[in-house]
């Protein structure tokens, strides 16, 4: 019934939208017309969707494509108007509104005197993406204000066609799957920060056990269509790029602190300024809890970022990043039983498991002009990652029979076939160390090419990674020492380069086509394992491999009239195949394809009216060979993973925005509602047979026919705001063969429809340059299980309140 309910509202909803336009150009024949004008670049060119803001109320508005903008019933006054677009100087300009005359205002955007050399994956002056092949969302730092999250999986939901499963409540192992492909660690997705990718190691082991911390962001970047063939090495489900504060041109500071209940606290300390040619940020966060469910942790996240003006032609900038956290992280969950008796949502069933990580980074950015028609852009990086993690051994099975080493406390009932856990004494400690280095030189040249104005992007990349693996058995519980039992090295040198030409067909074509070459050569080297029979030996297996592909691409846009966008691509999706996967721990190489893919996508996006804004977009993602993880922390066993076969993803996701107050003339408050809403059904596509079964059509594992995400946000020129949300997640399934009855041990089985509502209200005060909020996260404290992995089920987090503070300088 739920499910019917978002479906009929979300339906309403774009039909709405698409019958606005006529009632908003009567609505706009009412209002009075104060403000008009159109803004342009020093050398002539209009600025789309720039901001334009009238300071002291809650009016403004956004350029159109053509640099036109109007602001609309305005009080006679004096008011101060301010103008700013990603690249360009921010400005000012004083206006009188006097009886109903309009004031006509021609502005020109001065070029940003110096920027951070960076690579983001939408263009700077694009924000609005008029001429971005693809779907895609961008998530500023006013939004992220207003959410005031806890977890970067609250920002990551504000996208279409982005489904997130929490994992422990914070967002400290972001879990993402697009459209449909399998969340877990977010291996189909190509995770960045200012354009470096962050995963342990991008080729060959892409999981996300650090994840950027979305308290110390300026904003992210989520790409979906062809335009991922510029990055890699996934370009199967999408591209998120998680942006940080870069220097700024004048002395900027803030102060932010979040507390809450369980010993939350969140403390954000930033300061940037520029002193002569060298900018500088820097930003120090400390985040920690005693219980957020069933989570501890302790964080502290170091950057800064050093920008330095060479000469006319070119600028270099330096990032160094430190995170360190300890948090009692753990793969084990609740059993079916444990959950059906409530009351234990957030037990602490192995308290001594811990989760060490730690990540340095460095990187450095260089952008050349040889003229303002061709630009070299380079980036070089380095980053090292330990995840040792020390997890207390438990078992289940059929009999409840308890294990020799038996600790002695179990959970869960024994009279019930694998209704029991009993926790060993003993620990598996998994300590992995990875490094990454790279180097990526990017050339964009605008040019002539067939007497139309073209934009050429040419790169290569250089990529070296390498993980050290061992595992060290205790014989007690918590304890950090004890056997080595496994002990190996992987190594991996990857080459790619690609290159994507954008032809403007006309002022209202673009057409890009592009092509991606990749290439790993991965070898694993066993040093110390198991053998059957034998036990524990020391060993020389050395084994290697190398795939290598070709990844085309072509987009387009078509913009008819001025406030109408149509979007479309195709592209070829690709993944390496894990070198653990490829490699067995006896070192037989099995062949494994790359995941590979043909992803289509075609929609629009459109400013129906000055009340309401519409994306849609349907996709289809044809799998020829999809690698479904057996990995521990998908339920798996972690080996013997093979080729799983064809899937098929397809479905629409569709975005809508309603500014009510232009729609109801409101003058001194501002009323928006928002919704994102995504369809998607994700099935296997030819006959595979597990236990004698024929998975054939059945849906893929977390892959729900639903998701939507709802906003309704105030502002008022007094400084109040608030905002209530809606997360709904539709019913999704933990395994291949789609069992509906839950297992008893609580890793198999139908995972119930859910609808989470959070709230935030905030208070500016701006002559103490100060904020005010409180936030409240799952405000109706619904009950529902979020996952049943790794091991087990976690359970959402309760009802959660926090309160804050920001002070800027």
């Amino acid at each position: 019934m739920k499910l019917k309910l978002i479906a009929l509202i979300c339906l309403v909803m774009v039909f709405l939208g698409a019958s606005s336009l006529e009632a908003a150009n009567k609505d706009g024949d009412e209002k009075s017309l104060v403000i008009s004008g159109k803004i342009k670049s020093t050398d002539g060119e209009v600025v789309p969707f720039a901001n334009i803001l009238v300071l002291g109320t809650v009016k403004g508005t956004y350029t159109n494509l053509d640099g036109t903008f109007q602001i609309f019933d305005l009080e006679d006054g004096d008011y101060t108007i301010k103008i700013s677009a990603v690249g360009y100087k921010t400005f000012t300009k004083d206006v009188t509104v006097r009886g109903g005359q309009i004031n006509q205002l021609d502005l020109v955007f001065m070029e940003t005197g110096v920027e951070m050399p960076q690579i983001t994956i939408i263009a700077d002056k694009d924000r609005v993406f008029s001429k971005v092949p693809g779907s895609v969302t961008y998530i500023d730092q006013r939004e992220l204000n207003t959410i005031s999250p806890i977890s970067g999986n609250e920002v990551l939901r504000r996208s279409p066609g982005v489904h997130v499963v929490d994992e422990e409540g914070i967002g400290m192992r972001v879990n993402i799957g697009i459209r449909g492909l399998d969340p877990d660690r977010s291996r189909s997705v190509l995770v960045l920060e200012d354009g470096v990718p962050v995963a342990l190691a991008p080729y060959g082991e892409p999981e996300m056990y650090y994840t950027p911390a979305i308290d110390r962001m300026a904003g992210v970047e989520i790409l979906k269509g062809s335009g991922q063939i510029l990055y890699g090495p996934q370009t199967i489900g999408g591209v998120v790029n998680y942006i940080s504060p870069n220097p700024p041109q004048e002395q900027e500071g803030s102060v932010r602190i979040q507390g809450g209940q369980g010993g939350y606290f969140s403390g954000l300390v930033n300061y940037g300024n520029t002193f002569g040619n060298t900018g500088m940020q820097v930003n120090l966060l400390k985040k920690r809890a005693d219980n957020v469910g069933p989570t501890s942790f302790d964080i502290t996240d170091f950057n800064t970022k050093f920008l330095f003006n060479i000469n006319d032609k070119s600028e270099l900038g330096l990032k160094l990043g430190l995170y360190n956290e300890v948090s009692n992280s753990t793969y084990i969950g609740l059993n079916q039983v444990m959950y059906d008796q409530g009351g234990q949502d957030f037990t602490r069933l192995a308290p001594d498991d811990q989760l060490d990580v730690s990540r340095y980074s460095i990187s450095f950015s260089h952008k050349y002009r040889f003229s303002e028609r061709v630009r070299l852009n380079t980036i070089a990086y380095a980053y090292t990652t330990t995840r040792n993690w020390n997890r207390q051994d438990f078992t289940i099975n059929s009999t409840n029979t308890p294990p020799t080493n038996w600790t002695g406390v179990v959970w869960g009932d024994t009279d019930i076939p694998r209704g029991a856990i009993f926790m060993r004494n003993g620990t598996g400690n998994r300590n992995r160390q990875f490094a990454v280095g790279g180097i990526e030189p990017r050339l964009e040249v605008d040019h002539n090419l067939f007497n139309l104005k073209n934009e050429l992007i040419v790169g290569t990349r250089l990529l070296w990674e390498q993980a050290n693996e061992q595992r060290v058995n205790g014989t007690k519980a918590g304890v950090k020492s004890g056997n080595l039992v496994e002990d190996e090295v992987r190594n991996g040198n990857a080459f790619s380069a690609y290159a994507q030409n954008k032809f403007a067909l006309s002022e209202k074509v673009d057409f890009n086509v592009g092509v991606r070459y990749e290439n790993f050569n991965y070898e694993r080297d066993i040093r110390r394992r198991s053998f059957a029979g034998i036990g524990v030996r020391d060993t020389a297996l050395v084994a290697g491999n190398t795939i290598h592909e070709i990844i085309p691409g072509m987009g387009f846009n078509y913009r008819p009239i001025q406030k109408l966008n149509f979007f479309g691509g195709v592209h070829k999706g690709y993944a390496p195949p894990r070198t653990k996967d490829a490699i067995t721990a006896v070192g037989d190489v099995l062949e494994l394809d790359a995941e590979e893919s043909w992803n289509y996508e075609l929609g629009f996006r459109s400013e129906l009216s000055s009340w309401a804004f519409m994306e849609m977009t349907g996709f289809f993602m044809d799998f020829s060979n999809q690698i479904i993880p057996v990995a521990e922390s998908a339920g798996g066993l972690g080996f013997g993973v093979v080729n799983a076969g064809a899937t098929r993803h397809r479905g629409v996701e569709s975005a809508v925005v309603f500014d009510l107050s232009n729609l109801f003339g409101f003058s001194k408050t501002r009323l928006t509602y928002d919704i994102n809403a995504t369809y998607a059904l994700s099935t296997y596509a030819a006959d595979r047979f597990v236990d004698d079964i024929n998975i054939n059509g059945n849906r893929t594992p977390y892959a729900p026919n639903w998701f939507v995400n709802s906003a309704l946000t105030l502002e008022t020129e007094s400084g109040f705001g608030a905002r209530v949300s809606m997360n709904y997640v539709s019913d999704q399934f933990g395994d291949e063969l789609n069992t509906v009855t839950p297992s008893a041990d609580g890793r198999i089985g139908r995972l119930d429809a859910y609808t989470v509502f959070d709230a935030t209200l905030s208070y500016d005060v701006k002559k103490w340059n100060s904020r005010f909020n409180l936030s409240i996260k799952n405000l109706s404290d619904e009950r529902y299980i979020a996952t049943r992995r790794p091991q087990g089920i976690r359970v959402g987090i309760p009802r959660f309140i926090t309160a804050g503070y920001e002070f800027k300088f």
